[in-house]
């Protein structure tokens, strides 16, 4: 079924976790592993602000349907990071905004020079550049969706589970969105097939690489896409990249989990 904005507009809105008991990570805490992967979840959930600068400085400010997909997509995570926060917060653990400032302020100077970049690109080569954005985005959601059920299997901690089934749920209608515009996109231009490959090719890491630790990125690579298993769900991802006009063969999922082992191993 074709996404819609106005559907996606009627069923969005904060990831329901009132009935989610929360206290319960006090008699049943989890592993210390866990507790690392989630770090690293809640800061990228809450960093989700910082790509919807880098995009409004773009072309894609300009449609209509992109700015409100992007305005509620970016609520969606402000609550995601919430969410987790909690959790973080039931393990004793810093979360939300102390934790937050802390990253922030330590955030390479490429961070801070991003927007100029994205805004000079995108005035190089055009509309093409939001193909890029959204193929990104397609890329980095499919991961998020897939780290978060990984770290459900390896888990398997009924509160836990119960609220990453929920964030599964909204990442995947953020899947829907990005992957439609994406197709469309790519499908209507060879310069933006090519360009988005290159940019992919070139730029593209795991999400969350431009502002965490390389060793906190190897880690969660293989914590969440180690073994027969994990593979097998990159290379998922992969297929799902296939599938969008010009950019069959890239193995990006793939090739970051061969990239990450020999750092994590």
């Amino acid at each position: 079924m074709r996404f819609t904005i106005e559907d996606y507009k009627a069923h969005s809105g904060p990831v329901e976790v009132d009935d989610i008991d929360f206290d319960a990570f006090r008699d049943e805490p989890l592993p210390a592993e866990a507790i690392r992967a989630l770090r690293y979840m809640h800061d990228v959930e809450y960093h989700t602000v910082c790509y919807l600068r880098d995009l409004l400085v773009t072309p894609a400010h300009k449609d209509p349907e992109v700015t409100a997909f992007l305005t509620i997509w970016n609520y969606e995570e402000m609550w995601h990071g919430e969410a987790l926060a909690r959790v973080l917060a039931a393990h004793g653990e810093p979360a939300s905004e102390p934790r937050i400032d802390a990253l922030r302020r330590r955030l390479r100077i490429g961070d801070r020079l991003a927007p100029v970049s994205h805004s000079l690109a995108s005035m190089a080569v055009g509309k093409a550049w939001t193909a890029v954005h959204m193929t990104w985005g397609a890329l980095n959601e499919w991961s998020a969706q897939a780290a978060y059920g990984r770290l459900n299997t390896r888990t398997e901690h009924p509160v836990l589970g119960q609220l990453l089934k929920r964030l599964m749920r909204q990442e995947g209608k953020h899947v829907d969105f990005y992957a439609s515009q994406a197709h469309a996109r790519l499908e209507d231009s060879r310069f933006a097939q090519r360009l988005t490959r290159w940019a992919l090719s070139h730029y593209w890491g795991p999400v969350g690489s431009t502002i965490m630790p390389e060793d906190e990125v190897s880690f969660v690579v293989d914590y969440c896409f180690g073994g027969d298993e994990g593979r097998s769900i990159a290379q998922r991802i992969d297929r799902r990249m296939d599938r969008l006009p010009g950019l069959s063969g890239l193995h990006l999922a793939e090739g970051t989990i061969d990239k990450h082992a020999v750092a994590c191993p």
